[in-house]
């Protein structure tokens, strides 16, 4: 296990996805205000990046621009400082619709640069959206979070980097759990961390998620690691096989407790952004 004892750790809180129902756990914030709600109880608990989708009137994914807009405010004026990391994910729109919210330059967006499979269909990301994608962070100043769905997305994210199509070091989040996707796997899980640290430096910060039962899993094996980590109703909605989560601030206690395990202090909203490279909030 590395030394980690006393490394800050930061936690992403992702709030709502494009999954999850009202159905599946009453706690899912669906509406603006109710994301709003929803992270400023898990700042509160810990979290210092909120990862954000929307939703249309009927609870559906969408890119919307303007609904984007409203929740970037709403966590900017009740989470002071708090990261605000924008999804381009493919299930919320196609082709370029997926970037329409970069303009509102929030501090971070999520960035695949590859495709693999999903449980029940193939999640595309063509070249050619991934380099147009990283362009339009570039030009507006937004840092993207590599979400590495294989290895291969880790080496591709070290190759835009050297032509120049991603700025400063790259914050990857190893994810495992998705069906037909990469599972929870510790060698490889230990062998994303050495790629990581031979591309990108010893000192690269990165991040893990874990979808489903294997959230804690991840969780864990990011705090012990020293890595970072995220959990939220995004991509687990339960705390364990009978109980559903009553919030994502349950799921953020749950990484907060890990983090004392470990000993390992919770990183507040300052060291996040130092940590990450991010300029503190106008």
């Amino acid at each position: 296990m590395a030394d980690v004892k006393g490394k800050p750790c930061v936690i992403c809180v992702a709030i709502t996805g494009s999954l999850p129902t009202k159905a599946n756990n009453p706690a899912v914030p669906i509406t603006v205000a109710e994301q709003v709600e929803s992270t400023h109880e898990a700042f509160e608990a810990g979290a210092s990046i909120a990862h954000c989708h929307v939703r249309d009137d009927e609870g559906k994914p969408t890119s919307d621009p303007e609904r984007f807009a409203r929740l970037k405010e709403g966590i900017e004026a009740h989470c002071p400082g708090m990261i605000v990391q924008l999804s381009t994910g493919g299930r919320s729109g196609a082709g370029q619709a997926r970037g329409g919210m970069l303009p509102l330059r929030p501090d971070m967006a999520s960035l695949s640069v590859g495709s693999n499979n999903f449980p029940t269909r193939v999640y595309e990301n063509p070249p050619d959206l991934v380099d147009w994608l990283a362009a339009e962070m570039l030009r507006h100043g937004v840092k993207p979070e590599i979400e590495a769905f294989d290895l291969s997305h880790i080496l591709r994210a070290h190759e835009m980097q050297q032509k120049g199509q991603l700025a400063g070091t790259p914050y990857v989040q190893f994810v495992m759990g998705v069906k037909n996707a990469m599972p929870a796997d510790r060698d490889v899980f230990d062998y994303y961390i050495r790629t990581v640290e031979r591309l990108f430096g010893k000192d690269a910060p990165w991040c893990a998620a874990g979808i489903g039962p294997a959230q804690i899993v991840l969780n864990d094996w990011a705090v012990s690691s020293g890595g970072h980590a995220r959990t939220g109703l995004e991509d687990n909605v339960r705390l364990d096989r009978d109980r559903l989560a009553p919030s994502n601030a349950a799921l953020v206690a749950r990484v907060v407790a890990l983090c004392e395990k470990y000993e390992r202090p919770v990183a507040d909203w300052r060291q996040a952004r130092q940590i990450l490279g991010l300029a503190a909030p106008m």
